[in-house]
């Protein structure tokens, strides 16, 4: 659904990405089993909490033509639509006392004694991405069907300066975009 630009808005004009919210929804879980799984988790995290990332890298999907060789066409190959692959999306942010992060990323791996494969479809989450302009989200990508697949605590040095920074990189089924989130 395309969103008109607020009036006297430049459509034209690119907007800036440093000011973005990101928000998980719970997937429905799917038909089968493991049925018991709970995705807790995700499941009580605050908005705050939540839009609390200061980088986000990995938007990112690929096309990879099918090339088919006709007899007789010398001028080059056709080219057809081929499958679609998408690049781990890496969430980065300071790390804060709330684990959550670290709790979804165990509930898949097995950490913390969590029973490896305890996780079940609602064990999933969409993730929403928002740029936000004047307070208002304009642009947005949705992860679909996303799962943590690497959890990295930052270097810790004592000399240094520096914010101790916590990565999540998440795969996905799919990147939709959306005019508002």
């Amino acid at each position: 659904m395309p969103m008109p630009p607020p009036e006297g808005e430049d459509p034209f004009t690119p907007l800036p990405g440093f000011n973005f919210h990101v928000h998980f929804v719970q997937r429905q879980p799917d038909v089968g089993p493991p049925s018991n799984a709970k995705f807790t988790p995700m499941s009580n995290i605050k908005t705050g909490v939540t839009g609390g990332f200061s980088e986000i890298s990995g938007l990112e999907a690929t096309m990879e033509p099918k090339v088919i060789k006709e007899g007789g066409r010398n001028y080059g190959a056709v080219q057809r639509v081929g499958p679609v692959s998408f690049a781990t999306v890496v969430l980065k942010r300071g790390i804060i006392l709330q684990r959550h992060l670290w709790s979804w990323w165990a509930l898949f791996a097995g950490a913390d004694g969590a029973a490896n494969g305890g996780w079940g479809g609602g064990s999933r989450a969409d993730v929403m991405i928002a740029l936000i302009k004047d307070g208002k989200p304009v642009l947005g990508w949705k992860l679909v069907n996303a799962m943590p697949v690497k959890f990295r605590a930052g270097d810790l040095n004592a000399r240094g300066t520096e914010v101790a920074i916590e990565e999540l990189h998440l795969a996905h089924e799919g990147l939709n975009m959306a005019g508002v989130v």
